[in-house]
């Protein structure tokens, strides 16, 4: 028994040894196995790069090559593809192109597919590259803009009958083609037919008051000012004292009317010269005055003889109303006969330079052609007292 246990008990510490050696040698291949696949892929990866540093660099180089070629090629398809090649190719010449870029400078850098777009959309009316002139002097930011003109042109078409007024009515007011179609157009145009406007007069109002659509706005008071010019419906004024009146101000309206009345105009008297002479109306308050105290003070008119000759109003102060009054005063002060038999100034300053110079100037010897030429042109060239001086405040919308 003795014996026997001995020879199990050495069979177990062999049986022991045996495991823990063969787990040794298993850790032992574990890691030359690991060691070897190691180096065996940093060896591959290092081949590998030499390969392809070797092998396929010439192919890299092609690659590089053609990737080079792409670039220029998309360089030089930039270039002719440039804002200033797209107005070229539309028909504007070098100045043309010159006035555009100067009034509007981010033109230069203009998307080119929109830009191109947005001028297929204008070919069609006529814009020619002058009218395009046109419509950026007057709106510069007008390519900046999302046109939308399908609908548009088809009902402004309908309204206006040719392309031809279409586009000088866009050339007029180019905003024309960004207002809404149903929040402002529609509902303008549908006012003034309902004021009895016909296709033609709404054709000359779009043309003459480009901010027809825009400002128009009626109220009540408004058509009490409209009865008050004694303009009925049936007169050809009543178009133009209408939309006068519909794209002002009332505080405007009301300011022109005081400013008259200061120069001892009743209410009645001055609505009675604005249904005579609707544009009265879009004067300037400054600038009635000073006609109206030239015409008075100067002139030595009463202040009503503009009742029946609107143009005293009218006319430039400074290089038509005053020279040619000045201009008569001196030929009756040197006793010289006119052309005409009755010298008036009224029909004086109503004439064509070239008909005035030739009644009151030229008519005379050449001594004093000349002498009443240079008092006439000196005249003309008198500028305004403390001009540079004066301070401009911008109001907005002169109606």
């Amino acid at each position: 028994m003795h014996s026997t246990g001995k020879r199990n008990f050495l069979a177990v510490i062999r049986l022991l040894f045996t495991s823990s050696s063969l787990v040794r040698k298993a850790g032992c291949r574990n890691l030359i196995s690991a060691t070897f696949t190691t180096r065996c892929s940093t060896l591959c990866l290092n081949e590998s790069e030499e390969c392809i540093e070797d092998s396929d660099l010439s192919s890299r180089r092609k690659k590089f090559d053609y990737v080079g070629e792409v670039g220029e090629k998309e360089k030089v398809r930039d270039i002719t593809s440039s804002p200033l090649q797209v107005l070229r190719r539309w028909g504007c010449d070098d100045d043309e192109i010159s006035k555009l870029f100067t009034r509007r400078p981010a033109l230069q850098r203009a998307n080119v597919a929109q830009l191109e777009f947005k001028l297929s959309l204008l070919k069609p009316l006529g814009i020619t590259s002058s009218d395009l002139v046109k419509i950026l002097n007057c709106r510069p930011r007008f390519f900046s803009c999302r046109l939308v003109l399908d609908e548009r042109i088809n009902y402004f078409m309908e309204i206006l009958g040719s392309k031809e007024v279409l586009r000088r009515v866009i050339i007029r007011n180019p905003s024309l083609m960004l207002y809404d179609l149903d929040d402002k157009i529609k509902p303008a145009i549908e006012y003034y037919k309902g004021l009895g406007f016909s296709q033609q007069d709404l054709v000359a109002m779009l043309i003459s008051r480009p901010t027809l659509i825009p400002r128009t706005n009626f109220n009540n008071e408004k058509f009490e000012y409209i009865e008050k010019t004694g303009v009925t419906r049936e007169s050809k004024m009543f178009k133009y004292v209408a939309v006068i009146i519909g794209v002002s101000r009332m505080e405007t309206i009301e300011e022109k009317v005081r400013n008259l009345e200061k120069f001892g105009f009743s209410e009645e008297e001055i609505w009675h010269l604005y249904g005579k002479c609707p544009i009265l109306l879009s004067l300037s308050v400054e600038k009635v005055q000073r006609n109206m105290t030239f015409v008075i003070a100067s002139m030595k008119l009463p202040a009503h003889s503009v009742v029946k000759h609107p143009c005293l109003l009218l006319l430039n102060l400074e290089s038509r109303l005053k020279p040619r009054a000045d201009l008569v005063k001196r030929v009756l002060e040197m006793r010289l006969k006119p052309l005409i038999k009755e010298v008036s100034i009224f029909r004086a300053v109503r004439m064509s330079e070239k008909r005035f110079l030739k009644v009151y100037v030229m008519c005379h010897p050449q001594d004093i052609a000349t002498e009443l030429m240079e008092f006439y042109e000196k005249s003309k060239n008198m500028k305004r007292l403390a001009e540079k001086s004066k301070k401009y405040i911008r109001k907005g919308f002169p109606f």
